[in-house]
């Protein structure tokens, strides 16, 4: 069948533009081997990355019709059959179906599909994504693991580090303070490998500003592109745990807003969004400056009649409750179990 290729490609210094190349193609072949054909058979000055066949390496990591993927991994059947209504709707007056195929987001464009991996690499290296043994004696012998340690690692362990996750992350768009959910999965591998002997010193790293996990906005573009089911955001989110279970309320905003949380819901069923604020944000009224940073909002809400003057707990609050405390002393057991 007649596929259109849409390729956006650019320069350092110039704006975006669409080639189409019409290629002749089977359901089977790879959104990879379309793009080597393009740059045989039609156009040499394409640019993209590619490192094959060394298993599935992430280098062509790129944007297939929206959604970063590996070239190698997605082929031309699947893609059309994705999209096939949008494509026999737009398409109708020559019924030729259409892939565009564009460089990853949040990094520069060097040419065409490549783009500059600096700031992914550096967001890495912050994390210091590396078992630390300095403060040990070395020993005769490896650091040995046990295999159920091991299996603790076998998902972060299959980070490709191709930057699909890192292309498509919304915290990264406005925050790039951010280090990206890539680093904050290899993170989450040191934090729960026991051979590593900077645990505090990571989580308190990890546990800074919206530099580390409290940056994540929860969007899940990060799982549901990973082509590993490496699933950063679930990492994520067992830091904020390991965080959660140190911290007190006091010590962060973040670690009030998620403590807060879990104690509003624990009383009635639901928030109070009266107390969320005070409490988050005014740390139970002892940060004067943010009661004050709050005050125009309130006073917002209660000229517009949107401040509510009282609070009813939901009808199931009590079973709420129960559940919450069962799955606490549940963990607790596990722990101590372990």
């Amino acid at each position: 069948m007649k596929v259109n290729f849409k390729v956006i490609r650019q320069n350092q210094k110039t704006s975006p533009t669409v080639q189409t190349y019409l290629l002749d193609v089977e359901d089977g072949n790879t959104i990879l081997d379309c793009l080597n054909r393009i740059k045989w058979e039609q156009d040499g000055t394409l640019a993209f990355r590619k490192n094959c066949r060394n298993t599935i390496c992430g280098s062509c990591a790129i944007r297939i019709n929206g959604r970063s993927a590996l070239a190698c991994k997605e082929n031309v059947g699947s893609e059309i059959a994705r999209f096939a209504p949008q494509i026999s709707q737009e398409n109708s007056a020559n019924s030729i179906p259409e892939i565009t195929i564009a460089p990853l987001g949040n990094m520069p464009v060097l040419k065409d599909l490549i783009v500059d991996m600096k700031g992914f690499w550096n967001s890495l290296e912050t994390v210091s994504p590396y078992v630390s043994t300095a403060a040990r004696k070395v020993p005769e012998r490896e650091f040995l693991q046990t295999p159920e340690e091991r299996k603790q690692l076998e998902e972060t362990g299959n980070c490709i580090m191709c930057g699909a996750c890192y292309s498509e992350c919304n915290a990264l768009e406005v925050n790039p303070d951010f280090v990206g959910p890539h680093a904050l999965a290899k993170a989450y591998r040191m934090v729960e490998d026991k051979r590593d002997d900077e645990t505090q010193k990571r989580l308190e790293q990890y546990n800074e500003g919206t530099k580390g996990v409290w940056g994540c906005t929860r969007c899940y573009y990060c799982n549901s592109v990973c082509p590993m089911e490496v699933a950063p955001l679930d990492q994520i989110s067992k830091i904020k745990q390991s965080l959660l279970e140190k911290k007190e309320a006091s010590d962060s905003r973040s670690i009030r807003h998620r403590k807060v949380l879990i104690d509003l819901v624990k009383e009635g069923g639901w928030i109070d969004e009266r107390l969320f604020g005070l409490r988050v944000v005014g740390n139970n009224l002892k940060d004067i400056k943010g009661l004050l940073s709050i005050a125009p909002l309130g006073l917002r809400m209660m000229t517009k009649s949107k401040f509510p003057l009282t609070f009813e707990p939901s009808q199931g609050s009590k079973q709420v409750r129960s559940l919450m405390e069962a799955v606490e002393r549940e963990k607790v057991s596990e722990g101590n179990r372990e």
